[in-house]
């Protein structure tokens, strides 16, 4: 029966804490830190460039004026809220078990730290966007000649503009590896061999905040998306961002709520929290150079993606804005690898038997040398990132045959549509998880008969994507602020022909970044959770010790997975059953929230026909105000189920079935993570497509039927498919956290059922309570908030209300 644990040897009984930080390692944390703040310089320099760009006209300054004022406050209001939650878990973590009470107070203090830095690099992401989008609106509209002008060379103008998009996503791709990069530099300087410890709270507030604006971003965006499609597109007839479109100033704030914020913070907890895992595990396998090499090798990368971001310089003979971005991607990878390579030969030792600090006696007495082992290992993350960005692209681009297929389906009707975008990304996701799954395997095989170095390896494949990482942001980014410039043109009316053209271009490619950054995004998620499955490993070991208990070799906290112990395989169950309630939480709030729209922008279309013919405007804010409700009210249910799944699986089933919940929750997570992201992103640009003049552009029956193919995959690839991405290890890391306490409360002197009942029973509560509240809300009608038994309710949406089918 295959193992996901292995029986632990009396080897393994003893923390493994003989590493120290040496005077060596101390000032090779400092120049990586210092690398970190250039990083931050550099994104300053970039913000400059950005800004010096021309505007546009007064039209287009005013509604991006208009986006900006609703980003702010919804972004406001949300981190209001986050920010009674985040106290909240800042005194929880005080109350769980560490060494003393210095780790303790550590842990809580970064997790704060974590949690800032998460929300500062979503919030600076969408401050640069609101501010970019109209710069590149206006970049755009130097393409259509004015009266008495020459014709203007369209490549130079498409790449002006696509120079601002990109480099607007490089100040987000500074900042998330800046502050990851420096955050935990900080957090080995200060604590040293007990830097692991305290790294648990910052990458659980960094991946905590990143999930809350994923989730509440991505509600916000596709509501309004979804609503300003189904009555703007379908129903009048009118184009996505028409001006007379009373949702279109909300889906242009969305985008840079969910996109830009929600994004930039999801990539921020994912760099946060692989770094945690590799240096975790690094303390364990490489001793003293553990608490070093896993800085070292995304410093390399801080590097590299300066380089890459200042490389995406598109060329004349490019076959489109991706083969800039390609080669941006690729020249980072290639130097990463090189000055990994380097750094490798120059740090590490050449045998096992060299490294300080290691107390197991495997890989202290194992043959061969570690700087191979370490090597490959980056090197397969870096193959793995650019496999995932190829693969991705071909599912997704308007150029490949996937999205082509589609098309063709739009002929026979939007059910056919539906079912084509369903079965590309039920297959693009069998490849995808078939390539992390390699690379996991592959990272795995270097550690041989040393399950620790075969866990570290795994990790250290971790960095190695992360050095891609900084690039990678940049390219999420062009996409939304390239969709907000395409918004502000429409609706200003001020761009048009080749201009309107250009922005059309850089749309698409921008929905193809956004579905690579996705599927880049979940392998970060996998193996940071395998990596973090030697982290939760080593914790239970330690907590066995304490209590006295022996951990496999068929004790009571036998780890050993086989799934004919109905506890393991029941723990196995319900983590994938959480990632479907997760998925379908999220889908189903932004159904809600999208309906509420719908009916707003019915009424205003009813109630002020003079809308059509411009005599009268719309009411923006009513919609964003919508928006901003749902999506605060929302958010909290998939939070709360991802934080307490864990904690209810662990104290009723224990330790074992809890490493099996976890298991589930990554293999059905990488799966519908990037189905949802793939159909998505495949829909969208079947419907541009269209709308650029295949089978009969827009207005025609094709059109129509894209554009709902276009409304099911927004909330698919939007909002609960890169939310999956921070669940999963917000999941682990509330597993590692509470793994010892599990144990406490289970066996030895404090063994006390009373209190894991009470836990568990508290846990199991709170979730079917706050599912159970979810889904009795209805759709907000009228100014209604849509809820049940709250105040100043009138009435709520149902089936056969004439509201509802009018």
């Amino acid at each position: 029966m295959a193992e996901l644990f292995t029986p632990l040897g009396n080897n393994h009984s003893t923390p493994l804490a003989a590493a120290v930080l040496t005077d060596e390692n101390r000032l090779i944390i400092m120049v990586v830190a210092a690398v970190a703040l250039a990083a931050l310089v550099v994104a300053g320099v970039l913000v400059r460039q950005v800004l010096a760009a021309g505007e546009g006209t007064d039209g287009m300054k005013k509604i991006a004026a208009a986006v900006q004022e609703g980003a702010n406050a919804y972004l406001a209001r949300q981190l209001r809220t986050l920010a009674v939650f985040a106290v909240a878990v800042f005194f929880l973590l005080l109350l769980l078990p560490a060494d003393d009470w210095n780790q303790r107070a550590g842990r809580s203090v970064f997790f704060l730290i974590g949690a800032v830095f998460s929300a500062a690099t979503g919030y600076i992401g969408m401050w640069l966007a609101v501010r970019s989008n109209v710069r590149v609106a206006a970049a755009a509209r130097e393409a259509t000649p004015r009266e008495g002008e020459p014709e203007k060379d369209l490549t130079a103008v498409s790449h002006k503009a696509m120079k601002i998009a990109f480099r607007t996503g490089g100040v987000v791709g500074m900042f998330t590896v800046g502050l990851g990069l420096l955050g935990a530099s900080c957090v080995v300087l200060v604590y040293a061999a007990d830097a692991p410890k305290v790294l648990e709270g910052f990458g659980l507030g960094a991946a905590l905040i990143a999930m809350f604006m994923r989730v509440g971003g991505g509600i916000f965006t596709k509501a309004a998306d979804v609503g300003a499609d189904l009555v703007g597109k379908v129903e009048k007839g009118i184009p996505e961002d028409d001006a007379r479109n009373p949702a279109t100033i909300a889906d242009n704030v969305g985008d840079n709520v969910g996109d830009c914020a929600g994004m930039a913070a999801d990539l921020f907890e994912s760099y946060a929290v692989t770094l945690v895992a590799a240096l975790i595990l690094g303390k364990a396998a490489f001793g003293d150079a553990g608490l070093a090499f896993p800085l070292i090798v995304p410093a390399i990368g801080v590097v590299t993606a300066m380089i890459g971001i200042f490389a995406v310089a598109p060329r004349r003979n490019d076959r489109s804005g991706m083969s800039a971005i390609n080669r941006g991607f690729f020249v980072s990878a290639v130097i990463s690898l090189v000055l990994v390579g380097v750094a490798v030969l120059a740090y590490l030792p050449s045998s096992y038997a060299d490294l300080e600090g290691v107390t197991d006696v495997a890989i202290q007495t194992r043959g061969g040398d570690p700087r191979v082992l370490a090597l490959v290992a980056v090197a397969i993350g870096i193959v793995l990132a650019a496999l995932i960005q190829q693969l991705t692209g071909y599912f997704t681009e308007t150029g490949r045959r996937p999205v082509r297929d589609i098309v063709k389906t739009s002929l026979t009707g939007p059910a056919t549509v539906i079912l084509a975008g369903i079965a590309v990304g039920l297959e693009s996701a069998v490849y995808t998880a078939l390539l992390i799954g390699l690379g996991v395997y592959g990272a795995f095989l270097l550690g041989g008969a040393s399950i620790m170095l075969a866990l570290f390896a795994v990790a250290l494949a971790g960095t190695g994507l992360l050095t891609t990482v900084g690039v990678i942001v940049a390219m999420d980014t062009f996409g939304p602020v390239s969709d907000n410039a395409q918004g502000i043109a429409e609706m200003s009316g001020d761009v048009d022909g080749a201009g309107a053209q250009v922005l059309t271009d850089l749309d698409a490619v921008g929905n193809t970044t956004k579905a690579i950054t996705k599927g880049i995004a979940i392998a970060t998620a996998v193996l940071a959770a395998a990596a973090l499955f030697g982290s939760y490993r080593d914790a239970i070991t330690t907590a066995a010790a304490d209590v006295g208990e022996k951990v496999g070799d068929g004790g009571p906290l036998n780890l050993v997975m086989d799934i004919s112990q109905p506890n393991n395989l029941v723990g196995l169950i319900a983590g994938a059953a959480v990632v479907f309630l997760f998925s379908g939480l999220a889908i189903s709030a932004v159904s809600r929230s999208a309906g509420a729209v719908v009916h707003e922008v019915r009424r205003q279309f009813r109630e002020h026909p003079g809308i059509m013919d411009y005599t009268e405007k719309p009411e923006y804010g009513r919609v964003v105000d919508i928006c901003t409700r749902d999506a605060l009210r929302e958010l909290a249910t998939p939070g709360l189920l991802a934080v307490l799944a864990p904690v209810a699986i662990g104290f009723t089933l224990g330790v074992g079935p809890l490493g099996a919940f976890l298991a589930g929750a990554i293999g059905t997570g990488t799966l519908m993570a990037v189905f949802l992201a793939n159909s998505g992103g495949a829909w969208d640009n079947a419907k541009k497509l269209v709308e650029d003049g295949h089978l009969g552009g827009k207005g025609s029956e094709a059109h129509e039927a894209t554009v709902i193919g276009d409304t099911v995959g927004d909330p698919f690839k939007d909002t609960a498919g890169p939310a999956i991405n921070p669940l999963l290890k917000v999941m682990n890391l509330v597993a590692l956290l509470i793994a010892p306490a599990v144990v406490g409360f289970g066996y030895g002197e404090n063994e006390s059922l009373a209190v894991r009942v009470l836990i568990a029973g508290s846990a199991f509560a709170v979730i079917i309570g706050s599912v159970y509240i979810s889904k009795r809300r209805g759709i907000a009608v009228d100014g209604d908030d849509g809820g049940e038994g709250g105040g100043g309710v009138k009435r709520s949406a149902e089936p056969g209300d004439p509201a509802v089918v009018s």
